[in-house]
């Protein structure tokens, strides 16, 4: 990933807050057939390895995990997001000599893919992706509400996966190569949009 030194995100703590904060992640692996994406809810273990694990699962009728994977795997994770109009720009009014960008927040996890079918470990995988995505509801829906039978049968349907991160790549670009009068514009502006990610990248632009 290009990331000039303005944007480089390289803090072990910020990185693993953009990839709990990302309820989505894209699973990318190159195949002897050519590369290969799958969208996954994935959850990470922090302290497994020197840069953490992730785990996951996706449906067995799912081909990509079948075609081995030519190098490492990625696993890309993107933080709030915004478009940026000039007329945010003191510089506008100053000298005209700007353009439209894109600020964003992202983190890119190398490492060997590994995927599994056994039914215990499959088990805690969906548990812990259920406990973490229900956590914020008044009542909470647990794996253990649906019955046994059923839950086992719908095992059988998926594979897990797990990618301890042998790298991690973070990037950052929210306006920090402006001025102070421009990111003062942006912030303000992104902060009064009704898209709720323009909000969100709002608070990351430097003051």
């Amino acid at each position: 990933m290009y990331t000039p030194a303005a944007f480089r995100l390289d803090d072990l703590p910020a990185l693993h807050e953009t990839i709990r904060a990302a309820r989505l992640a894209n699973l990318v692996t190159a195949t002897a057939d050519g590369p290969m994406a799958t969208p996954l809810p994935l959850f990470l273990e922090p302290e497994e390895g020197p840069y953490g694990t992730l785990y996951g699962h996706l449906a067995r009728a799912n081909p990509h995990w079948r075609a081995d994977p030519v190098g490492e795997a990625l696993a890309i994770f993107m933080g709030p997001d915004a478009y940026v109009t000039p007329s945010w720009y003191a510089g506008k009014r100053e000298h005209g000599k700007v353009v439209p960008t894109w600020n964003y927040e992202t983190v890119q996890a190398f490492g060997p893919v590994e995927f599994f079918d056994d039914a215990d470990r499959l088990l805690e995988v969906v548990t812990r992706l259920t406990r973490l995505h229900e956590a914020e509801r008044a009542e909470p829906w647990a794996v253990s509400d649906a019955p046994e039978p059923y839950v086992r049968a719908q095992l059988r349907a998926i594979i897990g996966l797990r990618l301890p991160i042998a790298r991690l790549e973070g990037k950052r670009k929210m306006s920090q190569n402006r001025t102070p009068e421009d990111r003062a514009g942006v912030a303000a502006g992104l902060a009064t949009s009704d898209r709720p990610s323009d909000r969100e990248a709002a608070k990351l632009v430097p003051g």
